[in-house]
């Protein structure tokens, strides 16, 4: 089977991304398996610090890793901004595909020491790990906001983004593109969509040629994620929808079975929910929708 970075490339090369999902139990990543196995395309699944704090580690490795051996099946695993060391270094050891190495709230030049500092052991521990650095302002938490915060000043330009790449050698670059981790109410409701800054995507491409993750990508439009992937996206971050889509179909499982106990009885609500959501963006991300 191909590896993440081949298959990045391959994607690219025939104008589609590679759907990335953040996961936090065994039924998100049930589901979201189950929607790229019926459609028969890659998929990454991420965990944060805190989620991986809360599944575990080792456990989040072995139970991807069962994935893609039992089902011979490309589905990789991505440590998702990951702030120290430390804490790359355990995610690199545990069998980790590729790891957010996250140092974007430090001064322009010191993330770049890190993070190069960062891939010297990162690659020492495994050489095929794939390294993503980030740069810009693209808030923090994949939650419901009231407000969305001021990013206009932590857009990533063009020249940055080619200093960053030449200076650290990462592999993957995470830019601030008009994305914001999280949700707006207005968002969740439908009422409102993200817009992204579609030809500062395409001049950061043209002057890096390196491959991008758009992350926070939960509520943009679908137009805009269209274009985001024809003007050199690679990865699209999905997190805060699924987060939705799990609380509502518990809710949805536990007002249906108001007496059940038995959780494998009021968790399949929770996890079509999740799948539903899944199977469209990896839909639009594959050209399939």
């Amino acid at each position: 089977m191909s590896g993440l970075n081949e298959v990045l490339k391959q994607a690219q090369s025939n104008g589609l991304a590679v759907g990335h999902f953040n996961i936090a139990d065994f039924v998100m990543l049930k589901a979201v398996f189950a929607s790229a196995q019926e459609l028969n395309v890659p998929v990454i699944v991420g965990v944060s610090e805190g989620e991986r704090k809360f599944i575990g580690v080792r456990q989040i490795a072995t139970l991807v890793r069962g994935l893609r051996e039992e089902f011979d099946f490309p589905i990789f695993l991505n440590a998702d901004h990951t702030h120290s060391i430390a804490s790359a270094t355990e995610a690199a050891k545990a069998g980790f595909d590729s790891i957010v190495f996250d140092r974007s709230a430090l001064p322009f030049e010191q993330n770049i020491r890190e993070t190069r500092d960062a891939i010297a052991i990162l690659k020492g521990v495994n050489s095929a790990i794939l390294i993503e650095g980030e740069i810009g302002d693209i808030g923090i938490g994949s939650e419901i906001h009231d407000a969305a915060p001021d990013l206009s000043h932590g857009l990533t330009s063009p020249q940055e983004a080619k200093q960053y790449i030449d200076e650290t050698g990462i592999d993957i670059l995470a830019p601030a593109v008009g994305n914001m981790h999280g949700m707006l109410a207005s968002m969740v409701e439908g009422k409102t969509k993200k817009r992204l800054e579609i030809p500062r995507i395409a001049q950061i491409k043209s002057a890096t040629e390196a491959l991008i993750t758009l992350h926070g990508a939960s509520g943009t439009d679908d137009d805009d994620l269209r274009k985001a992937i024809a003007a050199g996206i690679n990865i699209v971050h999905i997190n805060t929808e699924l987060r939705v889509a799990w609380r509502r179909g518990l809710e949805e499982g536990l007002a249906k079975l108001p007496n059940e106990v038995v959780p494998y009885k009021i968790l399949p609500s929770a996890l079509q929910a999740i799948k539903q959501v899944a199977t469209a963006r990896l839909k639009l991300f594959n050209k399939l929708a």
